[in-house]
């Protein structure tokens, strides 16, 4: 029988008991940074795979090196863009996909993820512990989060959660996640009510979502500039906001996934 590696991550099961990282691993961090953190690392096959996205080089590398160090890692892959995360992801099939909430659409790209890879646990990394951030990740799709204030033991055990299909959080924040589960269905009930959004402006949403700008979306559907901008005016107008930041927050499951031929804008 296969043994538990430090995530309590045993392949096929989830119920394992969880089990702490030997302390003393900790010592091949700093090594392991300084050597360098390739954008994929293997090891043992049957061992989690695991993705980190985050726009900073310095800080997705050095998660890989420490991530590495630990040990009962099959492969890490690490990327900055979300739209790059989104191709890696589909090569890597990932148990958990590390997704940096400080980067710019990092919301949206956790909706894109979750639709995209729902047997992939989705963690948060760096998240403010407010309610508000907490239940605005957990309605994206995230099944769990390391605060800012987080310490690599932190990121360890909600790894190992993770992939036991458990949740990490404070009895204050699970209140707060309970709240908003009652208050979703006033708020389903309203944008029913909407003018729904035609299969064109779906999509010319879902990109708006990502970040992408007018010309980088008419390149990916193959349209015009001057017809996106008349669907984002439409789309505007149904959802009734007023900037383009507020699409992503209106999608909510509907985003759906991107083509391979969409890249991220300049």
């Amino acid at each position: 029988m296969a043994s538990l590696n430090p995530f309590g991550y045993r392949p096929g099961e989830r119920e394992d008991p969880c089990c702490s990282a030997d302390a003393g691993l900790h010592e091949g961090v700093l090594r392991g940074m300084f050597e360098g953190a390739h954008a994929v690392h293997r090891s043992e096959e049957s061992a989690l795979r695991i993705v980190i996205v985050s726009p900073i080089r310095l800080y997705r590398e050095g998660l890989a090196a420490v991530l590495t160090a630990l040990g009962g890692i099959g492969e890490i892959a690490t990327c900055e863009h979300p739209v790059e995360g989104l191709h890696l992801a589909r090569q890597v099939v990932p148990h958990i996909l590390l997704l940096d909430m400080s980067a710019v659409n990092s919301s949206a790209s956790a909706r894109l993820y979750a639709r995209e890879f729902p047997e992939t646990k989705i963690v948060a990394l760096a998240l403010p512990e407010t309610e508000q951030h907490v239940v605005d990740c957990a309605e994206a799709g995230v099944v769990g989060y390391v605060p800012r204030e987080g310490s690599i033991d932190d990121l360890m055990a909600t790894i190992r959660h993770a992939a036991q299909g458990k949740t990490l959080c404070s009895p204050v924040i699970a209140a707060g996640l309970m709240r908003r589960v009652a208050a979703l269905a006033n708020e389903n009930r309203l944008r029913r009510s909407r003018p729904l959004l035609t299969a064109r402006e779906s999509e010319v949403a879902d990109h708006i979502a990502l970040g992408l700008s007018n010309r980088a979306i008419a390149a990916c559907l193959g349209i015009e500039v001057c017809t996106v901008k008349n669907h984002v005016h439409n789309i505007l107008e149904k959802l009734g906001v007023t900037q383009r930041a507020d699409v992503a927050e209106h999608l909510g499951h509907r985003i759906r996934s991107l083509p391979d031929n969409c890249l991220p804008s300049e």
